[in-house]
C-alpha cells in the first residue's frame, strides 16, 4: 500500500478504537438496600445477607420463646385452678370471713388499683390482672361467699402493690425515652461474648465485656437493647440479639 494511503487508514482505525462504547442493553447494575446488622462484639455490615449461624441462632431464640410462652400458659392455668379450688373451699365454709370484712377488702383493692393506674407512665399489666381478681371477688361477694371474696380481693391488692413497686423502681432508674420495664425481671444469659454498654446504642462506651453463657437479669428494654444486671451487680445495656432466656 502506498504510504499516503496507509497513514489515513491508521488514523481512522485509531479513532474507531478510541471512540466511547455504547452502553450495553439489559445490564442494569444491582442496587442493594443499605441494610445494616450490628453485632456488638464488632460492628459488622451485612448487605441483605444473613449468615447461616445467625439465622440458626435467631430460629433457636424464636423456638425458645415459644417454649417459654407454653410453660407460662401451663403455670397460669395451674395457678388459676388452684385459686378456684381455694374459692370453692371457702364457699363451703361461710364462717371464714364476714360481709363487712369482704367489703372492706374489695374497697382496699379498688384503691390500690386506682393508685397504680394514676402513677404508671405506661400501661401496667399488673393493674389488668388485679382488676380481673377484683371482678371475681365481686362475683363471689354477690354469692355470699365472703371468704372467697376476701381472698380474691387480697390477691388483687397484692398484684396492684407489686405493680406500684415496679413502677417506683422504674421511675427511680430514670427511664430513657421509649424504655419499657418488663412485667417481672427476666432470667437471661449471653449467647456469645458481648459488650455491655452505658446506653442502648453502639455509640455509648463499653462498661465491661461478658463471656458467652453468662447469667444476667433483664429489667427493661428499648428497641433492640435490653437493660441488664449481672451477678456482681454491674448494670448496663446489651444488644437483644446477644441474650436469650435461661432455665
Amino acid at each position: 500500500m502506498h504510504p499516503r494511503t496507509l497513514i489515513p487508514a491508521m488514523l481512522l482505525l485509531g479513532a474507531v478504537a478510541c471512540a466511547p462504547k455504547p452502553p450495553e442493553t439489559g445490564a442494569t447494575p444491582a442496587v442493594l438496600p443499605p441494610d445494616t446488622v450490628y453485632v456488638d462484639r464488632t460492628v459488622t455490615r451485612v448487605d441483605t445477607v444473613v449468615d447461616p449461624e445467625t439465622r440458626t441462632r435467631l430460629s433457636q431464640m424464636e423456638a425458645d420463646l415459644l417454649a417459654s410462652e407454653a410453660r407460662m400458659q401451663v403455670l397460669e392455668e395451674q395457678l388459676e385452678e388452684a385459686q378456684r379450688e381455694v374459692v370453692r373451699t371457702m364457699a363451703r365454709s361461710q364462717t371464714v370471713a364476714s360481709r363487712a370484712e369482704a367489703a372492706s377488702g374489695i374497697a382496699e383493692a379498688e384503691l390500690a388499683i386506682r393508685t397504680l393506674r394514676s402513677t404508671a407512665r405506661t400501661a401496667a399489666p399488673e393493674a389488668d390482672q388485679a382488676e380481673r381478681y377484683l371482678q371475681q371477688s365481686s362475683d363471689e361477694f354477690k354469692k355470699d361467699n365472703f371468704g372467697g371474696a376476701l381472698y380474691l380481693a387480697s390477691q388483687a391488692r397484692t398484684m396492684a402493690a407489686q405493680g406500684s413497686d415496679r413502677v417506683r423502681r422504674a421511675q427511680a432508674e430514670d427511664l430513657r425515652p421509649g424504655e419499657t420495664p418488663f412485667v417481672a425481671p427476666l432470667r437471661l444469659r449471653t449467647t456469645t461474648r458481648a459488650n455491655v454498654r452505658e446506653g442502648p446504642s453502639t455509640q455509648f462506651r463499653v462498661l465491661f465485656t461478658m463471656e458467652a453463657d453468662s447469667p444476667v437479669v433483664g429489667t427493661s428494654y428499648v428497641e433492640g437493647w435490653v437493660r441488664v444486671m449481672d451477678a456482681d451487680g454491674r448494670a448496663g445495656w446489651i444488644a437483644r440479639s446477644l441474650v436469650d432466656l435461661r432455665d
